[in-house]
């Protein structure tokens, strides 16, 4: 069953530091089976509070998204969105 982390940029804190983060998350994407369905498209908020832009990466399984999520490499990266900036993030299951 697929699944999707889906991001959602809440607040810039530090430009630098999420600038750092783009710099270094593409080598997290290595050897990893994962589509990106949307990178700060265009998009429209219908309810909730407004957001700064939104990311949606489709992995085969959940497995295998926890796994991305998880790696290394990742792990090194995402230091500096946690720096860089407030998201939510979550991974949802989709449908066969």
């Amino acid at each position: 069953m697929p699944a999707y982390i889906v991001f959602t940029r809440l607040r810039t804190r530090n430009q630098a530091e999420l600038d750092t983060y783009r710099e270094r998350v593409g080598a997290s994407l290595a050897g990893h089976k994962l589509k990106a369905l949307a990178n700060y498209s265009p998009y429209e908020v219908l309810e909730g509070p407004e957001v700064e832009g939104v990311v949606i990466l489709e992995f085969p399984t959940r497995a295998e998204a926890k796994a991305w999520y998880s790696s290394p490499a990742y792990q090194e990266a995402v230091k500096h969105r946690f720096l860089g900036a407030d998201y939510s993030v979550m991974i949802v299951e989709g449908e066969n």
